[in-house]
C-alpha cells in the first residue's frame, strides 16, 4: 500500500470515528432532552392535580356553606324543610 493510500484510508478512519462520536453525542442529548421533557410534564400534571383538587375542596366547602346557610334559614323561619310551617 502506498503513503497516499494510507493516508487517505487513516482519514477515512478518523471520519468515520468523528461521525460516530458525533452521532453518539447526539443521541445523548437526545434521551437526555426526552427525560427532562418528561420531567416538566409530571411537573405539569402534578400542578394541574393539585389544581383540581383544591378546585374540588373548594366546591365541597361552599356546597356545605351553603346547605348550613339554608338549612340555619329554615330553622330560623319556623319552616319545615319542604317548605310547610311547623
Amino acid at each position: 500500500m502506498s503513503t497516499e493510500e494510507q493516508a487517505r484510508e487513516r482519514m477515512a478512519q478518523q471520519r468515520q470515528q468523528s461521525e460516530h462520536l458525533q452521532e453518539s453525542m447526539l443521541r445523548r442529548v437526545e434521551a437526555e432532552a426526552a427525560h427532562i421533557g418528561d420531567l416538566s410534564t409530571e411537573e405539569q400534571a402534578r400542578q394541574e392535580m393539585a389544581q383540581q383538587r383544591h378546585h374540588n375542596q373548594h366546591l365541597q366547602e361552599s356546597m356545605l356553606s351553603r346547605s348550613e346557610t339554608e338549612v340555619g334559614m329554615h330553622n330560623d323561619t319556623g319552616e319545615s324543610p319542604q317548605g310547610q310551617q311547623s
